[in-house]
């Protein structure tokens, strides 16, 4: 597709957000994953005409973590972006939207395709490292959840708990999230982001103690 011809994919992101006020999941976030994308496809292959434009409107539609929707987000995003795609090539919607349907991981679909895969390790890889513990305390922060347990920050003597403490996300999802990544090129920029994450909550269980 002719560079020349593409949609401006920021400009419909934004006219679709005009109530949105998430901080984990704001403008920053959407660049940085539109980054990652083709940084992997780089690597792995993959059809950025259809990548690309799916990368800019994975969150068209965000809800809220505790939305009692949460599990269909994806699925209203994919719907919109169609949507809102009106002269694209007909030829590349499909595989768009099942790339943004796909990328969640509460909707729990597998990506059938190189650019599903690659969009859902791009979304994935910024909920790991520095930024995404800064995005993980700021959802922490929405729910009104305590950043740790200060008895037992990194539950050695419980069950971790994500609803509770924010910290116990690190345990309880982002650790397992690293697990799932689909292509080399993810897991390998994946790996030292983990293990900031886990040094982070050691940290953090040290200075509890003082």
């Amino acid at each position: 597709m002719s560079s020349n011809a593409a949609p401006d994919f920021q400009k419909i992101l934004l006219d679709a957000w005009a109530d949105h006020n998430d901080p984990a999941h704001d403008l920053g976030h959407i660049r940085r994953v539109v980054n990652n994308a083709r940084l992997i496809a780089a690597a792995e292959g993959g059809d950025l005409n259809i990548l690309i434009p799916a990368a800019w409107l994975h969150d068209i539609v965000s809800l809220p973590k505790d939305h009692p929707e949460r599990k269909s987000g994806s699925r209203m995003a994919a719907d919109l972006a169609i949507a809102k795609l009106t002269d694209y090539p007909p030829q590349y919607l499909d595989p768009i939207h099942h790339a943004i349907l796909a990328h969640s991981f509460s909707a729990g679909v597998a990506p059938q395709t190189i650019e599903a895969k690659i969009l859902q390790d791009a979304d994935r890889l910024d909920a790991l490292g520095a930024i995404g513990l800064a995005r993980m305390f700021s959802v922490g922060g929405q729910l009104g959840r305590p950043l740790f347990d200060p008895n037992d920050p990194l539950a050695e003597r419980r069950a971790p708990d994500d609803t509770q403490y924010s910290l116990d996300h690190i345990q309880v999802k982002l650790v397992k999230i690293a697990e799932t990544l689909q292509t080399k090129t993810a897991r390998d920029i994946a790996a030292s982001r983990v293990e900031f994450l886990l040094r982070f909550a050691w940290q953090v269980s040290v200075e509890a103690k003082v």
